[in-house]
């Protein structure tokens, strides 16, 4: 048996933001906890929703104690902030580090019983659903806003950890390019890459069926065709890449990830290395490290990302053109494939906390801890 969770509404296309106002109203919400995070405040993003709360005269308070990403104390300041404030729903407004501090925060409230943030860790058997989340999407790449998924950063034990519930995801979606547009072109490039990584892990999981193949490999086709005009903020770049980043988090996360994803993780939790570009230097290696355990798979993949001639290649031809098609885009968008942060003497524990991480059981390949640090010493 296969399950699948998504959202209960989702808004796309440009002026979706207007939907909140009715969306908070039909619902019968009286007041608005708003998370977002500093950057988006200063710079006038978060304004765009809360302009249009002031002009409906919906009351709210603001929380932006959060970090791009987000620790125990980020939710715990969040909890005791939303308490306060006596709201009744969360409006999300941001990227994957707004989104998850709400997932997390609003699951607290709703269940106290799991107030220490760590008991939340893989799949917590919680019983009420989150506070109810309207999300809005500030970037192209988490998907953060219809999965089941959020992670936390446990900065006292230098790791993040994956929390797995289908409980947190919010009720509304609204996927606006315009609240997209203001996104500088690193962190286009980087978010984009990792809503890549998101539609090839998901279509090479484990867990991988039909249902979550079709998101998947149309997301991949979708970013392929849309990352570069993205990133050279394009409006066709942009609209491509706010649906493809969301038609791959609808797969993702009903079926799971990889080693990638596990990887990632640990370089941003010891290095504070943003999580997109880990996954960008990481996929085509990990994807290298999969290829004989993905059978026609990559000959998908290679004919979503543009490939031309895929069907005269044979199987070792098209798994390699796959990977440096991946390896070419990532190029092309300014990812670099190497980090100077990243030490030798840290490879044993970062190998350990990556085979310990909630994505990598559903990688394709088993992996040693040799394997692994082999893998994160090709980025040194």
């Amino acid at each position: 048996m296969n399950r699948f969770t998504l959202n209960e509404t989702s808004y796309h296309g440009k002026g979706a933001i207007g939907a909140i106002v009715d969306e908070f109203r039909a619902r019968g919400f009286k007041k608005a906890f708003v998370a977002s995070d500093p950057d988006l405040l200063k710079f006038g993003v978060t304004k765009k929703v809360t302009d249009l709360l002031d002009a409906a005269e919906i009351p709210y308070e603001i929380y932006s104690d959060i970090k791009p990403n987000p620790t125990i104390a980020n939710v715990q300041n969040g909890v005791a902030a939303f308490k306060k404030a006596e709201a009744d729903c969360i409006i999300a407004v941001g990227g994957g580090s707004s989104m998850d501090t709400s997932k997390a925060i609003g699951i607290i409230i709703a269940n106290p019983e799991f107030e220490d943030v760590r008991s939340l860790e893989g799949v917590a058997p919680t019983k009420n659903p989150s506070v109810p989340i309207i999300a809005v999407p500030t970037t192209a790449g988490t998907a953060a806003e219809v999965t089941i998924n959020y992670v936390i950063t446990d900065v006292e034990k230098e790791r993040k950890f994956v929390c797995v519930d289908v409980h947190d995801i919010p009720i509304v979606a609204i996927i606006d390019p315009d609240m997209m547009s203001t996104m500088p072109k690193f962190l286009t490039a980087c978010t984009g890459m990792d809503a890549l990584t998101h539609a090839i892990e998901g279509y090479t999981t484990r867990g991988a069926w039909a249902l979550s193949d079709m998101f998947h490999i149309t997301a991949i086709r979708m970013i392929a065709e849309s990352l570069r005009s993205a990133v050279a903020n394009e409006d066709c770049g942009r609209e491509g890449m706010a649906l493809g980043q969301y038609v791959a988090g609808m797969g993702f996360s009903n079926v799971g990830l990889g080693i990638d994803h596990a990887m990632a993780h640990t370089l941003s939790a010891h290095y504070d290395i943003a999580h997109g570009a880990a996954c960008a230097m990481l996929l085509p290696i990990s994807m290298e490290f999969n290829k004989e355990y993905t059978g026609e798979r990559y000959r998908d993949i290679a004919i979503a990302m543009g490939v031309k001639g895929v069907e005269d290649m044979t199987q070792e031809e098209y798994r390699d053109a796959a990977i440096a098609a991946v390896r070419q885009l990532s190029k092309d968008v300014g990812i670099p494939e190497k980090d100077a942060r990243i030490k030798e003497e840290d490879l044993s524990q970062l190998a350990d906390d990556a085979l310990a991480d909630a994505c990598y059981p559903g990688n394709p390949r088993e992996a040693t801890k040799e394997q692994v640090i082999e893998m994160f010493r090709l980025l040194i």
